[in-house]
């Protein structure tokens, strides 16, 4: 069951045009139902086609379907999305996949194919829609990186090699985007309860070990992440850029 936003409104997101990659599942999907409880225009980006057509049906979100990690199509869905909402206000890159790996058995192809999906898009995404921002002054960037690479992750280098980067590539944008009026921040979420970890590799052990390390005492879950992303999209956070704002219930702290 989504987590009900109506317990904080922020007015400043009515009506503003929201576009979020990944959209149609996981920490993307809640983070399109939060942005529109707010009264946002939420468009959203992803290339599972039957989850996406059934999330804007029940949301009255718009739908593009398109692979994030091929360049010259989000370049083209961004365009449209433009158009048809008169630009873009805020973008929330989030799409990605953290796959497991051995590093002895990586490959050029899965590596190049690994930092597109959780690198590359963030950076071609914000350059699409940074010149509309600017010309109007203002605009928020909200990158998604991982706490994995804090920590030193084991089996997921690839993931934890682009979410690093992230880290780099937020500081270095809010500092050429913030004189047209652009802020870029970045959410770090560590251990999210999705349905993707329930079903790929989340056992008892795990879940309590998550529970020990944390200095919270309970699981996160999408809601935590997308509630950050409403305050980072909105004016009350207007005086923040170029900052990690860690939603890890303490992980971060062992």
């Amino acid at each position: 069951m989504s987590f009900d936003y109506s317990t904080v409104q922020y007015r400043s997101l009515e009506a503003k045009s929201v576009v979020i990659t990944g959209g149609a599942s996981g920490i993307g999907e809640e983070m399109v139902r939060a942005f529109v409880a707010q009264g946002a225009r939420v468009s959203f980006i992803d290339i599972a086609r039957e989850a996406g057509a059934a999330l804007a049906g029940e949301t009255g979100a718009a739908f593009h379907a398109c692979d994030v990690a091929d360049i010259p199509a989000l370049r083209e869905v961004l365009a449209r999305i433009e158009g048809d909402a008169g630009g873009v206000d805020v973008l929330v890159n989030n799409a990605g996949r953290d796959d497991r790996h051995d590093m002895a058995e990586v490959e050029p192809d899965y590596w190049r194919r690994a930092l597109a999906l959780n690198l590359d898009h963030q950076f071609f995404a914000t350059q699409a829609v940074s010149k509309g921002m600017a010309a109007r002054g203002a605009g928020s960037v909200i990158m998604l990186g991982s706490i994995s690479w804090m920590r030193g992750r084991p089996g997921m280098v690839g993931y934890t090699t682009a979410k690093a980067a992230i880290n780099g590539m937020t500081r270095t944008l809010a500092r050429e985007l913030g004189p047209a009026g652009i802020r870029v921040n970045c959410i770090v979420p560590g251990a999210i309860l999705t349905e993707r970890q329930k079903q790929l590799w989340l056992t008892p052990e795990l879940n309590q070990q998550f529970l020990d390390l944390q200095a919270l005492k309970f699981r996160l879950d999408a809601s935590h992440v997308a509630r950050m992303a409403l305050f980072l999209g909105s004016d009350e956070s207007g005086g923040c850029t170029g900052a990690n704002f860690i939603v890890d219930a303490g992980l971060t702290q062992n």
